[in-house]
């Protein structure tokens, strides 16, 4: 089941910050790029701190239910981008917890090998690619352009429909998805792991993308918590598919 759990990121689309833009200027204050940042920082701190006590905690039942749970407050916080604050930090305690699980589960599956510290690697293999991503789009290297976005947004769409359909067919023919070469260690199974992280990396620069135009364009102040929270999934997946990568590459050793 490991191959299921990974998050698209639905949530940046440009009409939810122009569409909020009308309501700028009110008593609520606008949207900065330093609110943003720290509402960012916060949510992570706490995806993280969860992280490691769903960990240690060591309940897989729970780990798992909460990866379901937060899914559903994923798809409640698109739809319901005023309610970003509390939705966000609900969701970001509950997916670190899943995450932690998750984590366990592939340093159990590979306990007592050379590649045991596949969660470490994973984590800092996500904040690099983050930092590159964000390096790029500060100096303008990477360029959002209207040919980009839509590229990305429909090779994501794509990805999360085969995700979703492999996942229902799972329950009635689990052994036809499981023979599926791109969720094994062969290289089309890499291959097709690469192409989806790039494709992760390059969400992160529609995200910077959305928040700054939100910022330029006044959005209300609740948007710093919408950006933040859809910052935060598009790291959740990026996250899960380079621990899926890493566990391709160590069953080949």
């Amino acid at each position: 089941m490991n191959q299921w759990f990974k998050n698209s990121n639905p949530a940046m689309k440009e009409e939810y910050f122009t569409q909020s833009s009308s309501f700028a200027g009110s008593n609520a204050g606008e949207m900065s790029l330093n609110g943003t940042i720290g509402k960012s920082a916060l949510l992570l701190a706490i995806t993280m701190a969860t992280g490691v006590f769903g960990y240690l905690a060591a309940q897989p039942i729970i780990g798992i239910a909460c990866f379901f749970i937060a899914l559903i407050l994923g798809i409640a916080g698109v739809f319901k981008r005023e309610w970003a604050m509390p939705i966000s930090l609900v969701y970001a305690p509950i997916m670190g917890f899943a995450l932690g699980t998750i984590s366990l589960m592939y340093s159990q599956r590979f306990e007592g090998t050379q590649t045991a510290g596949l969660v470490p690697m994973a984590i800092v293999a996500t904040f690099v690619v983050f930092g590159t991503m964000l390096s790029l789009y500060a100096a303008r290297i990477v360029r959002v352009t209207e040919t980009f976005r839509t590229v990305v947004i429909g090779a994501t769409l794509a990805v999360g429909i085969f995700y979703l359909g492999s996942f229902l067919i799972s329950f009635v023919a689990p052994g036809f998805v499981n023979a599926l070469p791109v969720f094994g260690s062969g290289m089309i199974g890499i291959g097709f792991s690469v192409f989806v992280i790039i494709l992760a990396a390059a969400n992160l620069a529609l995200d910077f993308d959305m928040i700054e135009q939100g910022v330029q364009s006044r959005a209300p102040k609740y948007m710093e918590w919408y950006g933040a929270f859809a910052l935060l999934i598009t790291l959740v997946w990026l996250y899960l598919e380079i621990l899926k990568l890493l566990a391709k590459l160590a069953s080949r050793r």
